[in-house]
């Protein structure tokens, strides 16, 4: 159960909308390059287009929104900007998507999502698990959001 309340955290950190337009998080500034390597790209269909983000929880494991789920997904690791190939980048199919038993389409409620990849990613400086809290951040604790997200939803 922790495992999971953890999860809820890190996608509640990670978890970013689709998008097509540049905007940021309201405040937000450009991370150095690599500083967040659990960060993952979800991308969809053959195109591989952007889709969502997420979070790297080992080398074959992923979380994301449950909303993400499509019929071809693929996780881009160690990426940065998204527009452009970069050295450290790895793209790997998602070969099973497990969403929260609870989950809601129509409320969201339960929006998490597991993603085991098809092969392991390879860990180094640039891709690495987002390292998981052994306790729940008390109210007010100052968090780090990362992604490429806008500040909302295009559903509302």
């Amino acid at each position: 159960m922790f495992v999971l309340l953890t999860a809820l955290q890190i996608l509640a950190v990670a978890m970013i909308q689709s998008q097509a337009d540049e905007s940021k998080i309201i405040g937000g500034h450009p991370c150095i390059q690599n500083s967040q390597p659990w960060q993952v790209a979800l991308l969809a269909g053959p195109g591989r287009r952007f889709l969502c983000g997420g979070a790297l929880l080992s080398d074959r494991w992923a979380i994301t929104a449950a909303h993400c789920a499509r019929r071809i997904l693929w996780v881009a690791l160690g990426k940065h900007n998204l527009k452009k190939w970069e050295a450290t980048q790895q793209v790997l199919r998602v070969v099973r998507q497990v969403p929260h038993p609870q989950y809601n389409s129509r409320t969201h409620n339960n929006d998490l999502m597991l993603l085991q990849l098809g092969q392991p990613a390879r860990l180094g400086r640039a891709v690495r698990p987002i390292p998981v809290a052994n306790s729940c951040a008390s109210p007010g604790t100052p968090c780090r959001v990362s992604g490429w997200g806008t500040t909302s939803s295009p559903n509302g």
